[in-house]
């Protein structure tokens, strides 16, 4: 399991300074109805907006 989880949008309620995501867990998914082939075709669910 990861250790250290990075995440560069800082308009999710879990990022953090220095681009760390502070989610309890991590929900990836495929953006598409096919097998995802690089990391652009993925997207994250964990993401909640700020408020």
């Amino acid at each position: 399991m990861a250790k250290d989880v990075l995440c560069e949008v800082n308009s999710c309620r879990y990022w953090a300074a220095g681009n760390e995501c502070r989610a309890s867990s991590i929900y990836v998914v495929n953006n598409r109805n096919k097998q995802a082939g690089s990391s652009e075709e993925t997207d994250c669910k964990t993401f909640e907006p700020k408020m």
